[in-house]
């Protein structure tokens, strides 16, 4: 068994991202068009795009940890929710507020991505 912090915890965080960007995607959809200037609203929607991919990314990894434990694998998934939370909460938050400021925190969050991903594929690569 592994010592993830429970694979069933990335898989729930997971699942539970792909729900909120479905979730605040329509929301932007059905009652943010329109009301939002169109620079905004694009941006408001590219943090529900970024959202989904990377939450299955983190039921991947919690579905993985049931079988194979690895300190990598562990950064991975922690590295991704680092990731939806800056980067997609700066831009959802940025996208409703319109303070251009918060677009300083974005570039943290997408870096935080590719270090996941990038944990991701060495973990995988060094299994047995």
């Amino acid at each position: 068994m592994s010592s993830l912090p429970t694979p069933r915890l990335f898989v729930s965080l997971g699942a539970f991202n792909c729900l909120l960007s479905v979730a605040l995607g329509a929301f932007g959809a059905h009652l943010l068009e329109g009301r939002l200037a169109a620079d905004l609203f694009a941006i408001y929607q590219k943090a529900s795009t970024y959202q989904m991919p990377h939450g299955l990314g983190l039921i991947l990894i919690g579905l993985l940890g049931l079988h194979k434990d690895s300190r990598l694998l562990r950064a991975a998934g922690w590295l991704l929710l680092a990731g939806i939370l800056l980067f997609c909460g700066s831009l959802y938050t940025l996208g409703l507020t319109g303070i251009r400021s918060l677009g300083i925190i974005t570039p943290f969050g997408g870096s935080a991505f590719l270090a996941g991903w990038l944990c991701l594929c060495i973990a995988a690569w060094r299994w047995r």
